[in-house]
C-alpha cells in the first residue's frame, strides 16, 4: 500500500490542511462548508483513500462540536434518524467499491439540488410568519429517507452534511439547536463507521499519520466556527447553509 505520508507534495498538504480547516468551521459555525472539504481532500488524495483519512479528521472536529453544543440538541429528531442512518451506513458498506464513483457523485449532487429547490418552493408557499418560526413536526417518511440517504452518503463519500442541512432547516430549528443536533448526529455516526471503514482497509497504518497530522487543523477550524456563529443571525445562517449546499450539489452533479 502506498505510504501517502511520505509522498504528499506541498500543494497536496496545503489542500488537505484547507479541507481540514473547513471541516472544523462547518461543524461549529457555517453548515454546508463540509462538502467543499470533501472535494478538496478528493483533489489532494486518491478518492478511496481520502475517505478513511477524512473520517478521523471529522471525529476530531466532532468532539469540539459536541463539547460546544452538548446541551443544545433536539434528541427526538436524533432518535428518529439514528436507526435509519445505521441502515444507510450498512448499505453503503455493502456497495462500497462495487459502484462507479462518478455515478455516486452525480446521484448525490442531483439529490442535493432537488431537495434545496423543493425546500425553497415549500418556504415560498408558506404565508404565515408564525408557521415559519415554529419548529416543524417531521413526517416519518422524511426521517426514514433522510436517515438512509445520510447514512449511505456518509459511508461512501463523507458527504452527508448537506442532506442533514436540508432536513434540519425543514424542521425550522434555531441555529444553536441546529448545530447541536448536527454535532451529536455526526459524532455518533462517524464513530459507528470506524469498524466498517477499518474492515474495508480505509483506515490503516498509512492513513492514520496523515489523519493525526491534520486533526489539529480541524480543531482550529472548529474553534473558529464557534466565534463565527455568534455573528451570524438566523436568516443569514439559513441562507448560507442553503446556498452552499446548492452550489455543492451543482459541483457534484456537473464537475
Amino acid at each position: 500500500m502506498l505510504d501517502f505520508f511520505s509522498v504528499l507534495s506541498p500543494w497536496q498538504w496545503a489542500l488537505a490542511a484547507l479541507g481540514a480547516y473547513l471541516v472544523g468551521i462547518s461543524k461549529t459555525g457555517i453548515a454546508g462548508l463540509g462538502v467543499f472539504s470533501v472535494a478538496l481532500f478528493a483533489s489532494a488524495l486518491p478518492a478511496r483513500e481520502s475517505t478513511g483519512i477524512v473520517l478521523i479528521i471529522l471525529i476530531a472536529a466532532d468532539i469540539v462540536a459536541v463539547i460546544t453544543y452538548r446541551r443544545q440538541a433536539s434528541w427526538p429528531h436524533l432518535l428518529r434518524l439514528f436507526p435509519w442512518a445505521a441502515v444507510g451506513i450498512f448499505i453503503g458498506f455493502l456497495v462500497m467499491g462495487r459502484i462507479d464513483a462518478q455515478t455516486t457523485q452525480r446521484l448525490i449532487g442531483a439529490i442535493l439540488v432537488t431537495i434545496v429547490v423543493v425546500h425553497f418552493w415549500r418556504r415560498a408557499r408558506t404565508k404565515a410568519l408564525a408557521d415559519l418560526e415554529a419548529e416543524a413536526k417531521p413526517h416519518p417518511l422524511l426521517a426514514a429517507v433522510t436517515g438512509v440517504s445520510a447514512g449511505f452518503t456518509t459511508m461512501v463519500a463523507n458527504a452527508a452534511g448537506p442532506i442533514m442541512v436540508i432536513y434540519l432547516l425543514a424542521m425550522r430549528l434555531p441555529k444553536y439547536i441546529f448545530m447541536g443536533t448536527a454535532a451529536w448526529y455526526f459524532f455518533i455516526l462517524n464513530l459507528f463507521k470506524v469498524p466498517f471503514s477499518y474492515s474495508l482497509g480505509l483506515i490503516n497504518a498509512n492513513s492514520l499519520p496523515i489523519s493525526l497530522a491534520l486533526a489539529p487543523v480541524a480543531v482550529a477550524g472548529a474553534l473558529t466556527g464557534r466565534v463565527l456563529i455568534r455573528h451570524i443571525n438566523q436568516q443569514v445562517f439559513e441562507l448560507l447553509a442553503l446556498v452552499l449546499t446548492f452550489v455543492a450539489g451543482l459541483r457534484l452533479l456537473f464537475w
